[in-house]
């Protein structure tokens, strides 16, 4: 066992003073949430490449997971069991939790991009979203990336990582997703259509919660 699914490592509170340009602003962290099929990573991935694209300077965080790094779209950081207990051990990590067989975390390097000013986005998690609220405050902004159930359909089907059985209880499980209480008072973000829609729309979201 690996204990608690969400487990808190350290505060966004802990940060104090100016940033290294000298402004008082400190950046936001972007908690992307959704259902797997949304664009979650297909989203992170056109932002490393279109920097510039915000109304701030937008920093893509990677993940350390426990799971090879050939598994799935994400360009996750592959480490260890062992050394994944290891930085948690040592309070390397901002956020950790686990999920489907396999243990996630945060960076603790995240602070200090955030210290610097830029924002910083990372694909999160509904289960840590709760101590990720705890610790991040007022920097936290969490945004599901939401997807009609066709769409989704189609994107599952077409990544060919599930069977059909699997394909409907991913379905099913997006059916609730928009009533999850954990969810309340979340920005929502549209992906229905192309990544430049998506990005537009990102950018609008950004500038207009500031």
């Amino acid at each position: 066992s690996y204990g608690p699914a969400n487990t808190m490592i350290t505060c966004i509170s802990n940060m104090s003073g100016k940033t290294v340009s000298g402004s008082s602003e400190t950046g936001r962290l972007i908690f992307l949430l959704g259902a797997s099929g949304s664009g979650k990573d297909s989203l992170i991935n056109a932002l490393r490449h279109s920097v510039g694209s915000t109304p701030r300077p937008l920093l893509a965080a990677h993940r350390y997971i426990t799971r090879p790094w050939q598994a799935g779209g994400e360009n996750h950081l592959e480490i260890s069991d062992a050394e994944f207990g290891l930085r948690v051990e040592h309070g390397l990590f901002s956020l950790h939790w686990q999920a489907n067989g396999h243990r996630y975390g945060l960076g603790r390097e995240i602070h200090d991009w955030l210290v610097s000013g830029p924002d910083v986005i990372v694909n999160g998690s509904r289960r840590a979203l709760a101590d990720a609220r705890r610790c991040f405050g007022a920097r936290l902004l969490p945004v599901v990336l939401c997807v009609r159930e066709d769409v989704l359909a189609e994107r599952l089907r077409a990544r060919g990582r599930e069977n059909e059985e699997e394909i409907q209880a991913r379905l099913a499980r997006h059916r609730q997703l928009s009533s999850l209480p954990e969810l309340k008072g979340c920005a929502r973000l549209e992906n229905n259509h192309s990544l430049e829609t998506t990005l537009a729309a990102l950018s609008s979201l950004l500038h207009d919660s500031r």
